[in-house]
């Protein structure tokens, strides 16, 4: 039997909820957090944001189960594949879902991604470049991009 469990993640940039099984179903920032760090996952899970915050780390090996529906899924797999550093817009990703009408319907999966970061939709920006929606908010967004894009450290 898989044990569910809930981690309070530590960033730069806030205090995260992960939660998870066997795999990582959610991570989002959440300053009210109440849980420990206990389970294997969530050990390994902070030990690479630790790294990827450092700039030592590009690619996360944290297995992710993010629930959603089947277009979500879809996007969200195409999310992750956009690399470190680099950005895409949402009309890209609806063209090579091969209708660039769904634009909007992929605005929405990406702002119901679960799991921050790790599914890199701070890397998706609008098709003039501007920065929009993000659930962790803008800031958070434009410092994650700063980031990756080797403009200085955060911390």
């Amino acid at each position: 039997m898989v044990r569910a469990w809930a981690a309070r993640i530590e960033t730069p940039l806030g205090t995260m909820r992960a939660r998870g099984a066997d795999t990582l179903q959610t991570l989002e920032f959440d300053e009210n957090v109440d849980a420990s760090l206990d389970d294997p996952l969530a050990l390994r899970l902070q030990a690479e944001l630790d790294e990827y915050f450092a700039g030592s780390r590009t690619e996360f090996t944290i297995p992710l189960g993010p629930r959603g529906t089947e277009f979500q899924q879809i996007v969200w797999r195409i999310v992750s594949t956009v690399p470190y550093g680099s950005t895409k817009t949402y009309s890209e990703i609806a063209r090579e879902l091969g209708d660039v009408q769904k634009t909007r319907s992929v605005g929405a999966a990406i702002g119901a991604n679960p799991i921050l970061i790790l599914v890199p939709c701070h890397r998706i920006v609008a098709l003039d470049g501007e920065l929009t929606g993000y659930s962790g908010g803008l800031e958070r967004k434009q410092l994650l991009l700063e980031l990756e894009g080797g403009q200085g450290t955060l911390f």
